[in-house]
């Protein structure tokens, strides 16, 4: 059984939930009652990731991660290779959209789901380097048109234990994406006002053998439904632009006006922390 559809959203994807599951609190700019999320830009994608040491050649996380270490994610230990992905972003009337692709029928593994560009590193290969790398193969992403900026937080998958670096990059434009279908059936993009919006965010708590639950996210978009890895990354990246958006630093207090100054709106940050994967 899958929750209802809204507007025709959702796709093809097919999700394994177990017997038991229930919903999930959802995350705080999903809940009923906050209001709409306006325009997202490129801009407040940059802002998201200030204060954090800028990644080196390595792709290795800065000593301080700051709102990282509210996310925490235990990886498991494994022999196989580590992955890196490409969470690219960029600006068309006035508003930011992340591009991402459907995987091709003709894979072995997560056969038509979605994901960011992305594959396992090659030996002697930076967790960057391959991001960029396999955005090329997979969509024709030219590497030198990626502004990287950011990192999300390391996670593993049940199917896949090994880690998955996820990286944040800026285009100065739309890109000409030209999908390769051995590996990629639908190259598309989606705006981050959309993803904020109702009605396509939603959160699961799966039921383990043991008892245990764990935290699925998922986000309908038209035609098609992120959920899993994938979405766990595009909620992390829209709770970064919510803390953003939420931390007063990042808006002055306007001009007094005869009464005096106009408050500033908060929201409960302490609600950002995501349940265990």
């Amino acid at each position: 059984m899958s929750p209802p559809e809204s507007g025709g959203r959702g796709g093809p994807q097919r999700i394994p939930r177990p017997e038991s599951y229930r919903p999930g609190p959802g995350a705080p700019w999903s809940r009923p009652g906050v209001a709409p999320v306006s325009a997202v830009t490129t801009s407040e994608v940059r802002k998201a990731f200030e204060g954090t040491r800028p990644l080196d050649d390595s792709g290795d996380p800065p000593p301080d991660l700051g709102l990282f270490a509210t996310l925490p994610v235990e990886l498991r230990q494994t022999e196989i290779r580590p992955a890196a992905v490409l969470c690219a972003l960029f600006d068309e009337a006035g508003q930011a959209e992340v591009i991402l692709t459907r995987r091709s029928s003709r894979l072995r593994s997560h056969t038509g789901e979605v994901s960011f560009p992305g594959g396992r590193l090659e030996p002697g290969e930076t967790p960057v380097a391959a991001a960029l790398r396999e955005a090329n193969e997979e969509i024709g992403l030219d590497p030198a048109s990626v502004e990287i900026v950011g990192r999300l937080s390391p996670l593993s998958t049940r199917r896949n234990p090994s880690a998955i670096t996820p990286f944040v990059g800026i285009l100065s434009a739309r890109p000409r994406l030209r999908p390769n279908q051995a590996e990629v059936e639908r190259a598309f993009t989606v705006p981050l006002t959309e993803l904020f919006g109702p009605h396509v965010f939603h959160e699961e708590l799966w039921r383990g053998p043991d008892g245990s639950e764990r935290s699925v996210s998922f986000f309908d978009v038209v035609g098609d439904t992120v959920w899993g890895a994938t979405a766990k990354m595009l909620r992390e990246l829209l709770d970064r632009i919510w803390a953003a958006r939420s931390d007063p630093r990042n808006h002055p207090a306007p001009a007094e006006r005869g009464g005096g100054p106009v408050p500033l709106e908060s929201h409960d940050l302490s609600a950002l922390r995501h349940p265990s994967a």
